[in-house]
């Protein structure tokens, strides 16, 4: 495993002394048992291991931040922006919002980060993240434009690796609706990031997960939060078009009436491999979650999905749905599902399931009647498929851009 890095732990600007022995100590603390592989039970289906191995002899840590090109803001509709380059925040433009109502900085420390225990790659980000941000939205304001995090990475990160951390706090009844849109050039580099969220009583997190140009990047995501009293929490992730993307996410509903949802569209092409792996709890009474996931799979592509909700015994009258469906369109390309229930309340209810099949042919023999080509026909059904996890999206401008989105990676433009 050393000979696999060349990490130089004094490039990373450490505050404290203290703060530079931990990280010392984490990197140690990770080389011990390395990249997680298929004997962890979460990593059955992408032993990170493996993978790391087979596409990278060596990997260093980054220290170049330098903007290579100029980055195109999206235009379709108004919106904010904070601009990261290669995991740092270098500058945002809160234009549209009450700037005293909002508060981004640089999350310096991860000192009081609150990680997920039994991680090894949490061992990693302690001993090499470089920060990210922190956002927080204060008591009873609602933004009124979303929040795009242009996630830009340069054309010099070729072996490297890029660690950082990142802090989403809503108090109570505010409002926000964040978008990660990756952009950048298609080097070879892993990307190690964990966020925490936190979401208050009456509040509402919108945050969509989109992949704008191909990647040759390697990316693990780690999502962990808590929501309060009537709260709700809504993830749509479209990350087509990336090498390696592992997302975990585990949300905490510990109060009642607070609501979960997590739909992702995925479009996956040669050699792509993705992985979204959820656990929802249900710690308190009258709570929600829906989750849905999809998957077009093509030229020998990987799409798995690992979804379990948790219902504790004082969680009664629980409404949790679990679903994950694929189109499978070589046979070579595959699909793996293990949807998992645990519950110890009794007046819920609960359902998962799982299909996999390919495309409908009689749906495409009816439009080839109408006067359509094979070839159209085909995509015009896979756009459908994957378009319809946006149904809930109520803002007609997003909506469109999002619907767009998909349209061109399905369309390979």
């Amino acid at each position: 495993m050393e000979q696999l890095f060349n990490i130089d732990l004094e490039k990373i600007s450490s505050s404290t002394k203290k703060e530079a022995l931990e990280r010392k100590k984490n990197f140690e603390l990770f080389l011990k048992t390395g990249f997680p592989n298929k004997k962890d039970e979460n990593w059955k289906f992408s032993d990170l291991n493996f993978i790391i191995n087979k596409n990278f002899k060596q990997i260093t840590n980054n220290d170049d931040f330098k903007y290579d090109q100029k980055i195109k803001l999206i235009d379709d509709f108004d919106h904010n922006n904070i601009i990261l380059v290669n995991g740092i925040l270098k500058s945002f433009d809160i234009k549209f919002e009450e700037k005293e109502k909002l508060k981004i900085e640089n999350l310096k420390s991860n000192e009081n980060f609150n990680y997920q225990s039994g991680n090894n790659l949490q061992n990693l980000n302690k001993a090499l993240s470089l920060g990210g941000f922190n956002i927080e939205i204060q008591k009873d304001y609602k933004c009124k434009k979303p929040i795009i995090i242009y996630n830009y990475f340069t054309s010099a990160l070729e072996n490297k690796i890029i660690n950082n951390s990142n802090q989403i706090r809503l108090n109570q009844n505010s409002e926000l609706t964040l978008i990660e849109y990756n952009i950048g050039e298609k080097s070879k580099f892993l990307k190690n990031t964990f966020e925490n969220i936190k979401i208050g009583k009456g509040s509402i997190l919108k945050n969509i997960i989109l992949q704008k140009t191909k990647s040759n990047g390697f990316f693990y995501k780690n999502i962990s939060g808590n929501q309060d009293y009537n709260s709700s929490y809504q993830n749509f992730i479209l990350s087509s078009g990336i090498k390696f993307n592992k997302i975990e996410i585990n949300m905490n509903l510990e109060k009642e009436k607070s609501n979960c949802y997590i739909l992702s569209g995925l479009n996956l092409g040669k050699g792509e491999h993705q992985e979204i792996k959820t656990q929802i709890n249900h710690l308190a009474p009258n709570c929600k979650s829906y989750q849905k996931i999809k998957n077009v799979l093509d030229n020998e592509s990987n799409g798995i999905y690992q979804g379990k909700i948790f219902v504790k015994d004082i969680a009664q009258k629980t409404d949790a749905y679990q679903l994950s469906k694929a189109l499978i369109l070589d046979d070579q390309a595959e699909f793996n599902a293990k949807p998992e229930l645990e519950i110890y309340a009794d007046d819920v209810k609960c359902s998962h399931g799982s299909t996999s099949g390919s495309i409908d042919e009689n749906s495409v023999h009816y439009l080839m009647t109408r006067g359509i080509e094979l070839s159209v026909a085909r995509k015009l059904l896979i756009n459908g498929f994957l378009s319809e996890i946006l149904e809930n999206i109520s803002e007609s401008k997003l909506k469109t851009f999002l619907e767009k989105s998909i349209n061109e990676q399905v369309n390979g433009i």
